[in-house]
């Protein structure tokens, strides 16, 4: 508790002596708008933009504080809203309506995300280089916006779900992918990880992983019972290299 809160202090000290500016966005796919969150760093010019996608129970403080760490970066950081600025999901009943409702519709489901990306290009600090990264349920749509062929320069998830939906494949990827997982991961576990890691070979796409020994699933989310400080530091590291070599 110590360690985590002393990084919480560093990361504030570190984002005080940047000038971020935040603030919710509203934008429209289709006939539906949508709330997203925008933090962007006014000191200095963007390295890029980072489109961060929610957990299943919808855009929360979770990745704002994200987009927020990023922007302290220099990045320009967009958390997107997959469920409609109309949708406050509370409890795990809705969480699984929602959520299930997007695995039940792919088409809507890819038309969501590939709406957030195109909005990308009107946020405050847009730039023309773009990654996609979630957790959880934002692992699993930023691996659907990659089999969808969603035009970025890479796609990242942390400890997503890794099935892919028959009829789908990864032959329309063309971006690097780069998944962080726990090795103690109940929802997608490690035959899940090595099934998708086969097909990305196969397709030939540019792809990594990193293994985190007895994590569980949802390592990096503060105050759960699967959070696992060393798993969500080095995790956090290792999206930084990405986004170093790729935007």
């Amino acid at each position: 508790m110590f360690r985590t809160a002393c990084a919480v202090l560093a990361l504030t000290a570190t984002a005080a002596q940047a000038e971020i500016s935040a603030d919710y966005h509203r934008y429209t796919v289709g006939d539906r708008e949508y709330e997203g969150y925008v933090a962007t760093n006014t000191a200095i010019e963007p390295k890029g933009t980072v489109l961060i996608v929610h957990d299943w129970d919808g855009l929360t403080d979770y990745e704002e504080r994200r987009a927020e760490m990023l922007a302290a970066l220099g990045y320009t950081a967009f958390a997107i809203d997959v469920y409609g600025a109309d949708e406050d999901p509370q409890g795990m009943d809705a969480y699984r309506a929602l959520s299930g409702a997007m695995y039940s519709d792919r088409e809507e489901f890819q038309a969501r995300l590939m709406g957030a990306i195109e909005e990308a290009a009107n946020i405050t600090g847009a730039t023309d280089n773009h990654v996609m990264m979630g957790y959880c349920f934002g692992g699993a749509a930023v691996l659907e916006a990659a089999r969808a062929g969603a035009d970025l320069n890479g796609f990242v998830s942390f400890h997503g779900g890794l099935g892919t939906p028959e009829g789908q494949d990864y032959s329309a990827t063309s971006a690097p992918i780069m998944l962080f997982h726990g090795s103690a991961d109940p929802v997608s576990g490690m035959p899940e990880l090595a099934s998708l890691l086969d097909q990305l070979q196969e397709a030939g796409v540019d792809h990594g992983a990193e293994v985190f020994g007895g994590a569980r699933h949802s390592f990096t989310v503060y105050g759960s019972n699967d959070y696992d400080l060393a798993a969500d530091q080095g995790s956090w590291e290792g999206l930084l290299e990405f986004l170093e070599e790729q935007l």
